[in-house]
């Protein structure tokens, strides 16, 4: 579907990831603010995808990173760009914000 193979992680396997005090991993939502203001997924921090490029040096490769936005499609590109700077753990929340509340998870507010 997006060429290079993208790693998702679907609603309720990161709610477990989400629970378990030892698992790291940064959870970034890439939509734009107005979006991400209304609500998110636990663990989340703002970076809209047009930012990620100049950002992007902000992030560590040996992070594990979850993308996040409304439906999965930015938060996959934004898992292709970052698969081409050489990022590896990298995985795409399926369904977006669409499919995390359609599991029965709540949103949550920034914090």
């Amino acid at each position: 579907m997006f060429g290079r193979s993208i790693k998702e992680v679907d609603a309720s396997e990161f709610a477990r990831w989400v629970n378990e005090a030892d698992h790291e991993m940064r959870v970034i939502d890439v939509r734009q603010m107005e979006e991400i203001v209304a609500g998110t997924v636990p663990r989340a921090e703002a970076l809209p995808l047009h930012t990620l490029p100049v950002k992007v040096h902000d992030l560590s490769k040996e992070e594990k990173l979850v993308m996040v936005c409304r439906s999965g499609a930015r938060s996959a590109q934004a898992c292709m760009f970052l698969q081409q700077q050489g990022f590896s753990n990298v995985y795409n929340l399926r369904g977006g914000m669409m499919g995390w509340m359609q599991s029965g998870f709540p949103a949550y507010r920034l914090a």
